[in-house]
């Protein structure tokens, strides 16, 4: 196994063991914060994965950089706006990820301010420096990549429940009558994005924007010059 290997692998363990918790801890601290104290009650609100990780999606992360935890149980009705306050808890997972990914930019970006960051970023020899700035990379891309995956609107990822914020009673209803149909369609979506080359599918696109977007922002943080284009 490689470098390369080695180290998207790693930082998919780091993802699993780590950003994963840091992510449903969101969702039950927002809920708590609104009112609800289920998730609380139920030990969720902690960065142990041991209490958030989901088998089958824990083993997608590992080998393909994208999957979930086990789902935060949230009861609304304890809120003083149910329904946004649904989304707002549903919306703090994939922004925890966004904060996640910025943070790791952000110091690859600092990494290379300084002469060993620049040297092993144009060398071709692996050292330690070098293994943090893949790492750091492959971190960001992970949960960039996490967090457009997690607003896919459809059961049980976090972007089918802000999308029932916006629908009607009637459809919402309807939403919550279907769900077993609509995750098996999110399987097929999921599936069928795997096969759909790189410039077509939306979640890639997606993934693109927002990183370069947010590695434009993190380069101009600076006043100086970074010396990468």
């Amino acid at each position: 196994m490689n470098i390369y290997s080695t180290m998207r692998i790693f930082s998919r363990l780091v993802t699993l063991f780590l950003v994963m918790p840091v992510h449903e801890a969101s969702h039950a601290l927002v809920a708590k914060w609104l009112g609800d104290d289920t998730a609380e009650s139920q030990g969720r609100i902690s960065l142990n994965p041991f209490a958030h990780l989901d088998l089958f999606g824990s083993v997608l992360i590992v080998l393909t950089g994208f999957g979930w935890a086990k789902p935060v149980q949230v009861n609304p009705n304890r809120m003083k706006n149910p329904r946004g306050g649904y989304a707002l808890t549903a919306l703090a997972g994939p922004v925890s990820n966004l904060i996640a990914g910025f943070i790791a930019i952000f110091i690859w970006a600092c990494l290379l301010c300084t002469d060993a960051g620049m040297n092993a970023y144009f060398s071709l020899d692996t050292t330690t420096m070098s293994s943090v700035l893949m790492l750091l990379q492959y971190l960001f891309s992970i949960n960039i990549g996490l967090a457009m995956f997690n607003l896919i609107p459809f059961p049980p990822l976090d972007g089918f429940n802000i999308l029932r914020y916006f629908l009607g009673e009637k459809a919402d209803r309807w939403f919550y009558l279907h769900q077993r149909e609509l995750q098996m369609g999110f399987l097929i979506v999921i599936l069928a994005l795997n096969y759909v080359p790189a410039q077509f599918n939306i979640l890639n696109i997606a993934c693109n924007f927002v990183s370069n977007h947010m590695l434009e922002l993190v380069l101009k943080i600076p006043q100086h010059k970074w010396g990468i284009s």
